[in-house]
Formats: structure tokens, C-alpha cells, sequence
């Protein structure tokens, strides 16, 4: 008996105990200070270079950045902190 409540206690352990894996997640941003064409190609690049970034589209004409990231590898405060040092800050709009 003590055998078998020592291996349902194990499982349980290893079950209930799990790491969270990463996961991709995709946010649009609300981007501020893009005042021609070009300034959406300086943000999408700022973005891109973030690690854990594998997709950023950038949009003049509704002012927002729609990025696909790793959860593990970077955040939302890492994607807004690369717009603010490019001189475009930006904030969290919605997540998609």
C-alpha cells in the first residue's frame, strides 16, 4: 500500500508540477510619432531585432504594429521598449 500511494504521489507531482511551455502569442500595438512612409520600415526593423520576434507588420495608415512572438524568449515591455528607443513609443492595444 505504501508503495502504491508513493507512486500516485509521484505522478501527481509530476503531473501538477509541470512547467509551462512557451507559447507564440501575437499583439497589436498602438504606435505613436510616425509621421511618413518611412517610419514604419525604422519600427518594424526595431521590432524584428527583438529576440523571439518572428513576425512584425507595421501599418502607417492605422498606426499600429501587429507582432507574433515567443512568450519565453521576450514580452510585451520588450517590444514597447524597442519602439520608445527608435522614437516611436508605443502601448499595448490588444492581444490577439
Amino acid at each position: 500500500m505504501k508503495h502504491v500511494l508513493a507512486i500516485v504521489t509521484l505522478a501527481g507531482g509530476l503531473v501538477g508540477g509541470a512547467p509551462a511551455f512557451a507559447a507564440e502569442r501575437t499583439v497589436t500595438l498602438k504606435v505613436d510619432n510616425m509621421t511618413c512612409v518611412t517610419c514604419p520600415y525604422i519600427v518594424r526593423a526595431s521590432l524584428t531585432e527583438v529576440p523571439g520576434v518572428s513576425e512584425a507588420t507595421v501599418s502607417f495608415a492605422d498606426g499600429i504594429a501587429v507582432v507574433t512572438y515567443d512568450d519565453d524568449s521576450t514580452d510585451v515591455a520588450a517590444l514597447v521598449a524597442a519602439t520608445a528607443n527608435v522614437g516611436f513609443p508605443s502601448t499595448l492595444l490588444a492581444t490577439n
